[in-house]
């Protein structure tokens, strides 16, 4: 979503602003910009666009002094153009916003009964009237901040300069993350702590309802009651080092390869290759009490969190109810005493998803979070924190934290069914086994990138394409789908493949690709039917499987991709890396921006 970053600094901020900036593309964005406190004056300056906008009119029209704002903006009110782009100022006040004003509509009416012009569409605005109206008044930066803040329903993180005050920023934040910086001589505050890793790795986590004052001299943070509270200074271990793509084109196609290793770290933090068992972290509640589990995610998370279901039921015996984080809370779900709520999300910040979560622990749910990001608001907030290791993750459209919370949960569901006394000691080992296969199996799915790029021209001149799996490999289909959607902009379903005869078949033709992900085992056969079914009615067949899948069924299809033989158990993280080099390849005949996609961003923090 949104980037924020604000420095207080002892010489010229733009440069350093821009850098915080760049390094938050990754959460996509739609315009950028900064404001600087120079000689008594608000300096701002705006481009919609990408970046590189904003650098080139900086580069024209320098943006001086060591103190400022900046921000990348994702529209949610507004249209994505310069007018609408932060920091929103007037003569006295300038403020950058990541999340969304729900009562926006209350507040600019009360501004515009009292005469104030507003020159944006955006929610932001009347945030940033409403503080320069008290300031206006006579009331201290601290004083109008505090007074404004209970007013506000929704999320937001702020950051806040004032003309009259050279020396000083503050922020705030509620439902969307911010993290204060401690420099020598300065002082930072940031979405997250990789926009302030090359300024300082000594970071705090302003706490929900939290205020904060910054100076050079350090930060004074208050709560929602407005009083001075400390909040624990800690070492964030994010890299100074800029992420890079290095030899890759884009950086979705670098972290679809990064997946052998990223894979084998998260699994070598989960399972003992010395005897072959599962070893999670330790935790205060007992696994094999959990009757029921609730996951609830969004998104690519959402469907890991499906192909979950199948090993916790088959496991574990548990039965899994899952639910899209948006509208979990609002079907007032029935959450029996001693549950495990299981919340899965790259960033930990995904602001449903970490709504549903303080629903849960309302309710009385143990809460377990799958994240990327340990020091997340969703890992701080955790009974059971378990943690990816898939390093940082540019790309907007997910790839390796996909797999990575697939490996997390295949690995927590055998240790459950473990603990429940449903599998044996000889069982954890195999599935042990066939676990800390995958990394190979991984390696040996990308050896087929060059094939699947020489047949992507066939699928990019489609305007739609269905995708069919059965069992596990239907959640695949899902996310096969939705990757061809965010980043070629082409139309797709994923459908189990036993309900194409149930309504979809209608759609089929010999203008529609059907990519079916048929892996050898017990659910093969059922699946070639469902495709000679679409083959019969003129649809053009992508058959994804292995050799022996392939030499049974494989004739007289559009194309064909191999994949190695594998079991059943490790199929999924397998099967990822086909639909999501598919898209990848697509998308670059297509021309589009692979990286950043339209209207997509990476860290959604408004619901």
């Amino acid at each position: 979503m949104c980037g924020i970053i604000g420095i207080v600094g002892g010489q010229p901020v733009a440069d350093r602003l821009v850098d915080g900036l760049r390094r938050m593309e990754y959460r996509g964005y739609d315009s950028s910009g900064i404001c600087t406190l120079h000689d008594g004056r608000l300096v701002r300056r705006r481009a919609e666009g990408k970046l590189n906008n904003l650098v080139a009119n900086l580069s024209k029209d320098p943006a001086p002094g060591d103190i400022g704002i900046a921000h990348t903006r994702w529209a949610t009110h507004g249209a994505p153009t310069a007018t609408n782009a932060h920091p929103h100022a007037t003569d006295r006040v300038a403020l950058v916003h990541n999340g969304i004003i729900e009562n926006y509509k209350e507040l600019r009416a009360e501004l515009t009964q009292a005469g104030r012009n507003l020159e944006s569409d955006t929610d932001t605005e009347v945030v940033l009237q409403h503080i320069s109206w008290l300031v206006e008044q006579g009331q201290s930066p601290q004083e109008a901040v505090a007074n404004v803040l209970p007013r506000l329903r929704g999320a937001f993180s702020l950051a806040i300069a004032f003309r009259d005050h050279p020396d000083m920023l503050i922020g705030a934040r509620l439902g969307s993350p911010l993290v204060v910086g401690y420099g020598e001589g300065e002082t930072y505050i940031g979405s997250d702590a990789l926009a302030l890793a090359p300024l300082t790795q000594q970071i705090s986590y302003l706490e929900e309802g939290d205020w904060v004052v910054i100076t050079r001299e350090g930060a004074t943070i208050h709560d929602s009651e407005n009083n001075e509270v400390e909040r624990e200074i800690r070492f964030s271990g994010a890299s100074a080092t800029a992420v890079e793509k290095g030899n890759y084109r884009h950086f979705m196609q670098k972290e679809i390869f990064e997946q052998p290793t990223v894979v084998a770290q998260t699994l070598g933090s989960y399972l003992r290759r010395s005897d072959n068992s599962v070893a999670l972290p330790q935790f205060d509640f007992d696994l094999s009490s959990v009757k029921r589990i609730t996951i609830v995610a969004c998104g690519t998370s959402f469907y890991a969190g499906m192909v979950a279901k199948y090993w916790f039921e088959q496991f574990a015996r548990v039965p899994v109810d899952i639910d899209v984080a948006s509208e979990f809370r609002y079907r007032e779900p029935v959450l029996e005493k001693g549950g495990l709520a299981l919340f899965i999300s790259q960033s930990g910040e995904t602001a449903d998803t970490l709504a549903a979560l303080r629903h849960c622990k309302e309710n009385g749910q143990t809460i377990g979070v799958i994240v990327n990001v340990p020091t997340s608001s969703m890992a701080r907030e955790a009974d059971l924190l378990l943690p990816t290791h898939a390093g940082p993750e540019i790309g907007v459209a997910s790839t390796k934290a996909f797999t990575c919370q697939l490996a997390v949960m295949a690995a927590l569901a055998a240790h459950m069914a473990v603990k429940k006394g449903l599998m044996s000691r000889a069982e954890e080992q195999e599935v042990v086994t066939h676990l800390l296969e995958a990394p190979a199996c991984l390696n040996a799915a990308l050896d087929h990138d060059e094939d699947i790029a020489s047949m992507a021209h066939l699928i990019a001149p489609a305007r739609d394409v269905l995708y069919l799996g059965r069992g596990p490999d239907f959640p695949l289909a899902l996310e096969g789908a939705l990757k061809l959607k965010e980043i070629s902009y082409i139309h797709a379903e994923g459908y189990a493949s036993g309900e194409m005869k149930h309504g979809p078949i209608a759609l089929i033709d010999d203008e529609v690709p059907v990519i079916v992900l048929a892996p050898s085992g017990p659910l093969f056969e059922k699946t070639v039917s469902n495709m000679e079914e679409v083959r019969a009615r003129g649809g053009q067949i992508v058959l994804i499987s292995d050799a022996e899948g392939l030499e049974h069924a494989g004739e007289g299809c559009l194309a064909t991709i191999e994949m190695p033989r594998v079991h059943p158990l490790i199929a999924p993280l397998v099967y990822a890396i086909p639909v999501q080099l598919l898209a990848y390849h697509v998308a670059c005949v297509k021309g589009t921006d692979v990286d950043q996609p339209r209207n997509l961003a990476k860290s959604v923090t408004v619901e």
